[in-house]
């Protein structure tokens, strides 16, 4: 397993991620767009989500396919990213066709990030024109960090951000993760070395070693409930039915697990988005279904490292490059 070119989900071809953010409300949104639609599954593990458009991911309902997956923060109020984001693609003749009447498919999910200490005082919701402000940025190539759904996101003890990574198993199917990492728990040490690290390619977050995970370490902090997040896309250009997408997502929780401390808490709304291409079929429906699940574990855990570890400074909290140097 090696990265793929960019070592970002738009590794996956026919991807596309944009990125918008307004600086004085601390907060952004971020699209993932495919150049047609795609198959999509969702799994959700945290205990406080914010979601839109979720249940026709399910196999058994009409729609098979989206136009575009959004990640923002803004709470419940970031759900109109989403509205954003199909008001452009509607503009651009995409959508899932009713008679002569064409309706973007655009589920979405939200992070916490309304207590970071940006102006929420605005007179109208400005999450719409972000979504659209970000598809209309979508590109191939795209910053990490402090940026998109990410740039006003936090960790329990330092600044979160905006992460992605990718990988190119044996077979020649990719698989890429997207990631905004606004959690509840750490995921680096006192020293700055990720939990993500036995996971780490190419020295992409520092290449700082092993962590000491201290085992009788407790979580501490006074965020209310609801108020953290870590929301993610997997990606592959492998084929998969609706019912293989969401089983993909149920395996790339496994990263968020290993590199979060802790996750999937009642105060987080952990959530993970499947899409897929299809341009690979499965040689075989089992085992590289497996193959593809372990992959979507190692690119999330390596993404929400990368993503905390480009964070801007900017806090409170502090960006792990403020407390821990650049290395």
């Amino acid at each position: 397993m090696r990265p793929g070119p960019r070592n970002l989900i738009t590794d996956v071809a026919g991807l596309r991620v944009g990125n918008a953010h307004d600086a004085g409300l601390r907060s952004g949104a971020t699209v993932l767009v495919g150049d047609a639609p795609f198959t999509a599954g969702v799994h959700v593990m945290g205990g406080a989500p914010g979601t839109r458009e979720t249940d026709l991911l399910a196999p058994d309902k009409l729609v098979q396919e989206v136009d575009a997956l959004v990640l923002s923060g803004g709470s419940a109020f970031g759900l109109d990213a989403a509205s954003g984001v199909a008001e452009g693609l509607r503009a651009m003749g995409r959508g899932f066709a009713v008679g002569d009447v064409r309706v973007p498919i655009v589920p979405g999910a939200i992070l916490f990030d309304l207590l970071n200490g940006g102006d929420k005082g605005w007179a109208a919701n400005p999450y719409g024109p972000l979504g659209r402000a970000a598809l209309d940025a979508a590109d191939a190539d795209f910053e990490l960090g402090s940026q998109g759904a990410g740039f006003g996101a936090t960790t329990m003890d330092l600044r979160g951000g905006l992460g992605s990574a990718s990988a190119v198993l044996e077979s020649g199917v990719t698989v890429g993760a997207l990631v905004a990492v606004n959690a509840l728990g750490r995921v680096c040490d006192d020293a700055g070395r990720f939990h993500a690290a036995p996971w780490e390619l190419a020295d992409e977050f520092g290449a700082r070693g092993a962590p000491d995970f201290a085992p009788d370490w407790e979580p501490y902090g006074d965020r209310p409930p609801g108020s953290a997040t870590t929301i993610a896309i997997i990606a592959t250009d492998a084929a998969l039915t609706q019912a293989q997408a969401t089983r993909l997502a149920v395996a790339a929780h496994d990263g968020m697990a290993r590199a979060i401390q802790p996750s999937h808490t009642p105060l987080d709304g952990d959530l993970v988005f499947a899409a897929a291409t299809g341009a690979r079929p499965l040689a075989d429906p089992v085992w590289d279904a497996l193959r593809l699940g372990h992959a979507a574990a190692a690119c999330l855990a390596r993404a929400i490292a990368r993503g905390v570890h480009a964070a801007a400074p900017g806090g409170p909290p502090p960006a792990w490059a403020e407390r821990f140097g650049s290395g």
